[in-house]
């Protein structure tokens, strides 16, 4: 770990120097970024938040079948995938509570809350390319989203600015076949589009394929010059097969194993175990700006799921309905030297979940074991102030008010008549502001309260049982951050310290049957540094080359279990399951003429604790990934890119995604060793 520090002081102190000694008319100045903040557009250098902007040209750059590789470029972030399509995803935390799927993260796609009233977000049902950006606040904001712990995600699907047609095709390594079509066109007021995906793979592992079938349509009317309603919906078939966990021994054997039988339960590949996820999700939203200060909007949204899941020991089948509501109004007055923006509005949202567990006989449902109706409601209510003082200090007062309820009703084994948990409502309020020092630099400081209830899938877990024990988590966050960039755009960095204290921590734990159940620990101590730095090495067209960008984001994350007890086992000061202490990205990307690209990326992930009492962990690893291609080729005028890829070329042995305090040590989901990949689009 020395080495990988000093080779991060030497980059950092490097990059530093190179900034200072670029000639201002070698450059050409990049656009300056701007966070659009959930309709409170803000530039980067003055947000004050702990955000993070993942724009269409680093996702250009990326893997274009998984978001995995694009959003752990972030520091603070980590997205893992035990295998293709099993996505969870953690900001600044451990997915302790996410053994698959993605809670305590609030999520939204373009004006709508893809996470659902009982905490869950289907991030996998959506194909790579209905992505156009992405904005990661990281940190408590329940101020604005609701209940979270985390953070919140915002994800706007690709802009509709011209009138276009797109397909892509991408083949690769294991079977991988990835093809999109999008089309979108504008009329004089009225512009839409239209996306669809198809994605397969074989996987690396046994029992690990993957189908995924993909349709998005967009729609916005400017009916007035003043009022513009907007249409949003996406279908989603998703299908992948999951391999298990292996054991140290299992994992030296074969990493390709699926999870193999014992004399008293049967493996992975007998039982057909996968996940079948049918989703359909709308929105519809007005927005209207009444005067040249007030502003208001309207966002409705509905989604429905089928989900079916033959597990190791049961088949579980879910049906999933969501409706929902987000409204505020906004007020904006700007004068030379002062500015003041305020939103006050609300979302509710009810999620119904109708629940059935069977036998698995080979992947068929056979005798009924348990069979539940809950209902989750989530509301809150929120307000938020914003004073930009002299166009130098902003401050934001922030607070939510949060609402939240269980009913539940049994029908087998044994019927309960319908009952209701309600939760304590919870202020959750903020405190932030930055100050520009001057053009360049800028200094800001937060604290906020974060908040998150247990969902649905920690209520009701896959061992049947109805657990009224969990408590909400919650605790105070404090951080504070400085930003920089040179006059010319040419370099950029940005540091984050944070100390989250959090109460009632909810973790999982797994039974002798490899069913799980969570239960609340005593409180985890987060302490974390963040780094980002980006920096134009050249900017300076020659005969060949037009750019080369070089890229590093360091997380540094000291956390703690606080007072934590089970059983006799006492974890106190034990390091927090799941999450290594460092991890280091750094990337290059070269630009030449005629439209030649090269992208490069090193990712450094240190040993993860993979259970509470820190006996196992996963060793460290570096994955060295590279794509390169052309974009400016032309058959009859018509313009296309052809690339190619390579992931883990070093051909590490890790595991993407590990099963944190699992039974009789099945804690590794290997991941594929050096693979390929290549492809090509065509844009009309």
């Amino acid at each position: 770990m020395k080495s990988i520090s000093l080779s991060f002081v030497i980059i950092f102190f490097f990059s530093i120097c190179q900034a200072q000694i670029v000639q201002n008319d070698s450059t050409k100045k990049l656009n300056e970024v701007i966070i659009r903040g959930y309709y409170n557009p803000q530039p980067l250098l003055r947000s004050v938040s702990a955000v993070s902007l993942i724009d269409s040209s680093l996702l250009g750059r990326q893997n274009n079948n998984s978001l995995v590789s694009t959003l752990n470029t972030v520091s603070g972030v980590r997205m893992e995938e035990r295998s293709p399509g099993s996505y969870r995803l953690s900001l600044r935390g451990s997915l302790l509570r996410s053994p698959f799927g993605i809670r305590n993260v609030k999520i939204y796609i373009d004006d709508f809350p893809l996470t659902d009233a009982g905490g869950n977000s289907y991030l996998n049902s959506l194909d790579v390319n209905a992505v156009g950006n992405m904005e990661i606040f990281k940190g408590p904001e329940s101020s604005i989203f609701g209940a979270n712990t985390g953070g919140a995600v915002l994800i706007n699907p690709p802009a509709i600015n011209r009138n276009e047609a797109k397909v892509s095709v991408t083949a690769g390594s294991y079977g991988l076949f990835h093809q999109t079509a999008q089309l979108q066109h504008q009329f004089k007021n009225y512009r839409f589009s239209f996306g669809e995906g198809y994605q397969r793979s074989d996987g690396y592992r046994q029992n690990s394929a993957l189908e995924r079938k993909y349709l998005q349509t967009m729609h916005q009317w400017d009916y007035t010059p003043a009022g513009s309603l907007k249409a949003f919906v996406f279908y989603s078939d998703l299908a992948y097969k999951t391999p298990g966990g292996l054991t140290a021994a299992q994992l030296q054997q074969d990493p390709k194993l699926a999870r193999p039988a014992t004399p008293t339960i049967p493996g992975a590949i007998t039982q057909q175990a996968a996940i079948y996820n049918k989703t359909i999700f709308g929105g519809l939203s007005n927005t209207y700006q009444i005067d040249s200060h007030f502003k208001h909007v309207l966002a409705v949204f509905t989604s429905y799921t089928d989900f079916k899941n033959p597990f190791i020991t049961n088949y579980e089948k879910r049906y999933e309905s969501t409706i929902g509501l987000r409204t505020f109004l906004a007020y904006n007055q700007t004068t030379s030297n002062f500015g003041f923006n305020t939103q006050i509005g609300l979302e509710t949202s009810r999620t119904k979940s109708e629940i059935r567990n069977f036998d698995n006989e080979a992947g068929k449902a056979a005798d009924l074991q348990a069979f539940d109706h809950l209902r989750a409601g989530q509301n809150f209510a929120f307000v938020r102030f914003n004073f930009d003082i002299n166009q130098k200090l902003l401050i934001e007062l922030a607070s939510s008010l949060n609402f939240f309820k269980y009913n539940y009703e049994s029908f087998f084994p044994i019927a309960i008549a319908q009952q209701q948990r309600n939760f304590d409502a919870k202020f959750m309020p903020k405190i932030a502001a930055s100050y520009l020092l001057n053009d360049n630099i800028s200094v800001r400081g937060s604290i906020s309260k974060g908040y998150s209830t247990p969902t649905i899938a920690e209520v009701r877990s896959s061992d049947n049982q109805i657990n009224n024990d969990l408590q909400a988590e919650s605790g105070w966050n404090y951080e504070a951050g400085i930003r920089y960039r040179t006059a010319n755009d040419r370099f950029y960095v940005n540091a984050n310290v944070f100390q989250f204290e959090l109460q009632d921590a909810i973790v999982r734990r797994l039974n002798e049957n490899d069913a799980e159940y969570f239960i609340n620990a005593g409180g985890t101590k987060q302490r974390g540094l963040e780094l980002d730095a980006a920096l134009w090495l050249i900017k300076n067209p020659n005969r060949f080359l037009t750019g080369i960008q070089w890229r590093s984001n360091y997380t540094y994350s000291h956390f703690r279990f606080g007072e934590f007890e089970s059983g006799n086992a006492v974890y106190t000061g034990n390091r927090l399951t799941g999450v290594p202490a460092h991890t280091l990205i750094n990337s290059l990307s070269f630009d030449f003429k005629k439209g030649l690209y090269l992208f490069l990326q090193h990712n450094h992930t240190s040993s993860i604790p993979l259970n509470d009492a820190n006996s196992v962990f996963a060793a460290n690893y570096d994955l060295i990934e590279a794509k390169a291609g052309v974009r400016m080729l032309k058959i009859a005028h018509t313009p296309f890119e052809v690339f190619i890829g390579a992931n883990n070329l070093l051909n590490q042995k890790y595991s993407l995604g590990n099963d944190l305090n699992a039974a009789n040590g099945r804690y590794f989901n290997s991941a594929a060793g050096i693979n390929f990949y290549g492809g090509l689009s065509i844009k009309i």
